[in-house]
């Protein structure tokens, strides 16, 4: 299934305002807001967050086939999709990550 598609699968996330991810020692490793561009990442990591309580290798590779073919042009294109990027280096043995939910009324 295309990428659009399997969105629609995923739980909503009108409640979230971001989603932080958390490396080693609780560093931040990165910030995906919840607006055009990034919703869609919202939503995956969101439910990877929700299925698997940690980004593991496991989790980023389901969520590697959750982002169908936009995984293959993060590929092909490094630094073009971060938030793909992010999971392929978990995939290949980087260090998992951990979900921080920003809910939309604790925004700023």
């Amino acid at each position: 299934m295309a990428f659009a598609d399997n969105l629609k699968q995923l739980p909503g996330i009108s409640h979230l305002a971001a989603i932080e991810l958390l490396g080693e020692n609780d560093s931040i490793a990165g910030l995906i807001e919840n607006k055009p561009g990034q919703a869609g990442s919202v939503a995956v990591y969101n439910h990877l967050a929700q299925f698997y309580g940690l980004i593991t290798a496991e989790a980023a590779l389901k969520g590697l086939e959750i982002y169908a073919e936009h995984t293959e042009d993060a590929r092909l294109n490094p630094g073009k999709h971060p938030n793909i990027d992010r999971l392929i280096a978990v995939a290949a043995g980087g260090p998992a990550l951990r979900v921080r939910h920003v809910f939309a009324g604790n925004a700023g």
